[in-house]
This record gives C-alpha cells, structure tokens and sequence, in this order.
C-alpha cells in the first residue's frame, strides 16, 4: 500500500513541474494584450457590417427599393465578418 500514493504523489509532482515549465516558456497574455484582441474581433464583425449596410443602402437608393438590398447587405456583411473573426481566432 505504501507504493501507491508515492508514485501518486511522483505524477502529480511531474505534472507540476511541467505545468510551470510551460507557463515559463508561454506566459499568459497581458491584460493589454487580451483587451486588444477583444477590440480586433469587434472591429472585424463591425466593418463588414457596415460595408454592407452602406452597399445595401447605396444599391436601394439606385433602384429604389426601400431596404431590399439593404437587409441581406447586413447579413452578408456580418456573416462575413463573422467567419473573419472566427479564422483569426483559430490562428492566435
């Protein structure tokens, strides 16, 4: 009985010492760092939308249609701006 909680305690020591071997290689972000990056991703949900509310406003003013491309330019631009965020998630 007495070699199990030794080699217990072994693995949880290893796991330890890695653990700030890691943290020692990768350091955690800065909070600048990690508010800078909430400010990249608003940013690029809110310009694509924006493009699309414009072209779609633009489009509607040319044909006269009152908000028929307005709508989907909004959709379109956010679900673009939406899988841009997405990817550059998925990058850092």
């Amino acid at each position: 009985m007495s070699r199990k909680p030794k080699s217990r305690l072994a693995a949880a020591a290893r796991r330890s010492a890695e653990r700030e071997k890691m943290h020692a290689e990768n350091p955690e972000p800065s909070l600048g760092a990690r508010l800078g990056q909430i400010g990249i991703l608003g940013w690029a949900v809110v310009v694509p939308t924006l493009l699309g509310v414009f072209f779609g406003r633009m489009a509607d003013g040319y044909f006269e249609t009152g908000v028929f491309f307005t709508a989907p330019g909004i959709m379109l631009g956010a679900a673009i701006g939406l899988w841009s965020a997405w990817k550059w998630m998925h990058r850092q």
